[in-house]
C-alpha cells in the first residue's frame, strides 16, 4: 500500500488560484500514473486529471484550461493547480495511485 498525503487546500475567494500537492514515496510513486479526483457531498466522484510516469497528462471533460497537473519527480510530489476558482469547485480533493488514495484536502470557494 502506498501512502499518499494531500495538502494545499483551504478557503479561497472565487477567481483565485490554489496549488494542491500530493506527496508520496518510493519508486512506485515515481513509476506510476497519479490521478486527482474530487468529490462534493451528494455528488459522484469526479475525475480531474492524471500525470503518467513520463509526465504525459490527461484531463477530465472540461478540466483542461483551469486545471494543470504536473509532477516533481525528484520530490515525489504531484501538483494540481486550479485557476479562476468557482463556487462549484468546492470539494474534497484527493489523489490516487491505483486503488490507493490519500485522505484528501478540502477546497472551499467563497464569494
Amino acid at each position: 500500500q502506498v501512502q499518499l498525503v494531500e495538502s494545499g487546500g483551504g478557503l479561497v475567494q472565487a477567481g483565485g488560484s490554489l496549488t494542491l500537492s500530493c506527496a508520496g514515496s518510493g519508486d512506485i510513486f515515481r513509476d506510476n500514473p497519479i490521478a486527482w479526483y474530487r468529490q462534493s457531498p451528494g455528488k459522484q466522484r469526479e475525475f480531474l486529471a492524471f500525470v503518467a510516469s513520463n509526465n504525459a497528462t490527461h484531463y477530465g471533460d472540461s478540466m483542461e484550461g483551469r486545471f494543470s497537473i504536473f509532477r516533481d519527480t525528484e520530490k515525489a510530489i504531484v501538483y494540481l493547480q486550479i485557476n479562476n476558482l468557482k463556487l462549484e469547485d468546492t470539494a474534497l480533493y484527493f489523489c490516487h495511485l491505483g486503488s490507493d488514495r490519500g485522505q484528501g484536502t478540502q477546497v472551499t470557494v467563497s464569494t
